[in-house]
């Protein structure tokens, strides 16, 4: 069990890195300060927790009560506003190029951790016989951060238009609930993460997106 929790613990972390890379890259694009760039990335990172927290009565939110993820956010972002302010041309489409290609692979294992903790927190809880209560729980612990960046930044939510985000976590989250009927919680956390980050890496890969509406 403590080798489980490492494990889990190792992997929020690459998560939380590259979440709140994502939302610092937001507000370097919308040309924040750096307090806008540093809110925008941590947000992004803990923002979905947070709100998971307080949907289940957990007060005061775990990113006050345990602080490590909200510190890992920070000098992630403080890392990379020295990085680019000190080496501007490396924001450069060569050089995005490439950070994006390991963003991606970073912020699908954050997707996949965040959806099974968020339900396994649920479960904690209490709220275990409520399938879509904790299904919801770990969806918008997966997504909850991005969706406030988004809106914090002005502009619409990346989960409502690319990729399938939201609905690699949902897929996985379902998933966690079905087995946890038939296997031990361990095994359903894994196998649900897993799918989560295979589906989150093929869209990314191949840009599946659902189908839309065209417009004029």
């Amino acid at each position: 069990m403590e080798l489980h929790t490492n494990i889990f613990f190792l992997i929020e972390i690459i998560g939380t890195i590259a979440f709140a890379s994502s939302g610092a890259m937001v507000a370097v694009r919308k040309k924040l300060d750096l307090f806008g760039i540093i809110v925008l990335g941590v947000i992004t990172a803990v923002g979905g927790g947070m709100i998971r927290d307080l949907m289940i009565g957990s007060i005061p939110p775990n990113m006050f009560r345990n602080p490590i993820y909200v510190f890992a956010a920070f000098v992630t972002v403080l890392i990379m506003f020295l990085i680019f302010r000190c080496r501007p041309h490396l924001l450069g489409s060569h050089y995005m190029e490439s950070y994006e290609k390991v963003m991606n692979i970073l912020d699908a294992i954050g997707l996949g951790a965040f959806t099974v903790t968020g339900i396994d927190t649920g479960i904690d809880a209490g709220y275990g016989e409520y399938h879509f209560l904790i299904i919801f729980l770990g969806v918008i612990t997966g997504i909850g951060g991005g969706i406030l960046r988004d809106i914090m930044a002005g502009e619409t939510p990346f989960v409502l238009k690319k990729h399938v985000y939201a609905c690699a976590s949902i897929s996985g989250a379902c998933l966690y609930a079905f087995l946890l009927q038939f296997t031990h919680s361990d095994y359903a956390m894994l196998f649900s993460a897993l799918l989560v980050i295979a589906i989150r890496i093929l869209a990314s890969h191949y840009r599946w997106n659902l189908p839309g509406i065209r417009t004029e």
